[in-house]
């Protein structure tokens, strides 16, 4: 059990990775996660998982694809919040910010499929510890 607060601004400043999110918290079988964004991510879906962002700093748009094959994108600014569904596949982008996640331990933040080759910026993981 933590018995400290975690001050989020204070820990951001810890690591400079990108899509390379660490936890800060765990709330019953979730965990609290925040990491820096900054360019492209991959398509993904969460299969089971609802995936919740609420941006910290800066900008973070997140492309949702439909059945069709139709896309539209949510741009999401400072303080905004938004909820990704489970099994609607999405992809994040930014031109920088940094965004805290809420989402099942174990979630991996390139989903359970994700479309084509992960890029070297995006850290395929579960989470990391806040060191």
């Amino acid at each position: 059990m933590q018995t400290t607060p975690v001050n989020v601004t204070e820990a951001l400043t810890t690591f400079d990775d990108v899509y390379s999110p660490r936890i800060v918290a765990r709330v019953n079988d979730y965990d609290v996660r925040i990491a820096h964004t900054e360019g492209e991510h991959v398509w993904h879906v969460h299969d089971d998982t609802d995936e919740f962002f609420l941006v910290l700093d800066g900008r973070f748009d997140v492309a949702i694809r439909d059945a069709d094959g139709n896309e539209t994108t949510v741009v999401l600014r400072k303080g905004d919040t938004f909820v990704v569904p489970k099994g609607v596949e999405h992809k994040p982008s930014s031109p920088g910010g940094a965004i805290l996640m809420f989402e099942p331990s174990g979630t991996a933040t390139t989903g359970d499929r994700h479309e084509g080759e992960i890029p070297d910026h995006v850290d395929s993981t579960t989470g990391h510890q806040l060191t």
